[in-house]
C-alpha cells in the first residue's frame, strides 16, 4: 500500500485530500465564506454542485492513489488545474484579496504531486 511513498508523503497527501473534501463540502453545504464570494465572482450557481463534486473526486482520487499510484498523480493535476482556475477567476473578478485562499488549497495539491512523481 504506502510502501512506495515515503511518510512526507503520505502525510501531505491525506492533507490535501482532507483539505479537497473540506472545500468540496462546504460548497455542497453552502457555506456562506463560500458561496458569498462565488455569487460575487459570477461563478453561476448552477455550477456550484460540479465544482464540488470535482472538489470530491479529487479528494477521493488522491486516496485511492495510496493504492493505484497514477489516480492519485492524476487526481493532483485535476485539483492543481481546478485551483488554478480558481486563482484565475478571483483574479478575473479583481478580488484580489481573496487570490491567497485557493492558493492555500492549491499549495498541498502541488506538494503531493511533487512528492509522488
Amino acid at each position: 500500500m504506502f510502501t512506495e511513498m515515503s511518510t512526507t508523503a503520505v502525510v501531505v497527501t491525506a492533507v490535501a485530500a482532507f483539505m479537497a473534501a473540506f472545500s468540496g463540502a462546504s460548497v455542497f453545504l453552502r457555506a456562506a465564506y463560500v458561496v458569498g464570494p462565488l455569487a460575487e465572482y459570477g461563478v453561476p450557481e448552477a455550477w456550484w454542485n460540479l465544482l464540488g463534486a470535482a472538489k470530491a473526486a479529487g479528494a477521493v482520487g488522491l486516496v485511492v492513489g495510496f493504492f493505484v499510484p497514477v489516480v492519485g498523480t492524476l487526481a493532483a493535476i485535476g485539483l492543481v488545474l481546478y485551483f488554478a482556475g480558481a486563482v484565475v477567476t478571483v483574479l478575473r473578478a479583481r478580488a484580489y484579496g481573496h487570490a491567497p485562499f485557493p492558493l492555500v488549497y492549491m499549495a498541498p495539491a502541488v506538494a503531493a504531486l511533487a512528492l509522488t512523481w
